[in-house]
């Protein structure tokens, strides 16, 4: 990784989201996009999200929770879900593909780990403690166990749609950029927890090598979220919607 470098994670197909984030760092002098999973599952845009992503220098791709999903689909599965059965129907035999083939971690130089939650499991947040319903951030001590002896400088995951950083005493610099494309929802694993970032915005971080190390940077980014709300509602998700608009979580 050389230069400046764009963090992206959970993108969700928000294809709106991704071209402001994209122009946003093009204009801060980054030339090269890394990305941690949950990509195209959405009720948004996920095939046009694909095609965009083709077009930018990716570095590396991580598998997340949802691109699983997406590949894994079953009858029942698709059955139960009608946002699972949209991606599918509008992914082409190209983009399944190509999430069927992402890797649950990835390297580059040797010196810099990705993955989606935590190294052993993409469901897994490495920095939050839902325990309580909210998100809490976790102790250097779980966190450091979470990682599980990783030892390199630089640590990116996503998964939680938070952004975060954290220095781990003696250890890596962890960044989670947060997320581009769906700034909260809510899940009931491993007990039912919100993950609310508090505003509309999409979220990415910017990495640069310095001689003393790596900086980091958390940008929130605006862009036309209201489009990406009513096509949300059209495709039969309220909830999407009320969190593009808002970044939390409806009542």
């Amino acid at each position: 990784m050389t230069g400046r470098v764009g963090a992206l994670a959970d993108i969700h197909g928000n294809i709106w989201a991704l071209a402001a984030v994209l122009d946003h760092a093009r204009r801060r002098g980054v030339t090269q996009l890394v990305n941690l999973g949950d990509v195209l599952y959405g009720p948004l845009q996920p095939q046009e999200t694909f095609l965009r992503l083709q077009q930018e220098a990716v570095l590396a791709t991580v598998a997340g929770n949802e691109d699983r999903l997406v590949v894994d689909a079953r009858a029942g599965a698709l059955a139960r879900s009608s946002t699972l059965r949209f991606v599918v129907e509008a992914l082409s035999t190209g983009a399944v593909s190509w999430l069927r083939q992402l890797p649950a971690t990835a390297v580059l130089d040797g010196d810099v780990l990705l993955f989606h939650g935590t190294p052993g499991d993409d469901t897994v947040y490495l920095l939050e403690d839902v325990s309580s319903g909210h998100a809490v951030v976790r102790s250097d001590a779980e966190a450091r166990h979470l990682l599980d002896g990783v030892t390199h400088p630089l640590v990116l995951c996503g998964h939680s749609h938070l952004p975060r950083l954290v220095r781990l005493p003696g250890g890596p610099l962890i960044v989670s950029p947060g997320s581009v494309g769906l700034p909260a929802y809510e899940d009931d694993s491993p007990v039912i927890h919100r993950m609310e970032a508090g505003s509309p915005h999409a979220s990415y971080a910017i990495l640069e090598r310095m001689a003393d190390g790596w900086s980091a940077e958390l940008h929130r980014v605006p862009y036309d979220w209201e489009t990406a709300a009513r096509c949300a509602r059209a495709n039969g998700r309220d909830d999407w919607a009320r969190a593009l608009s808002t970044g939390r979580v409806g009542s």
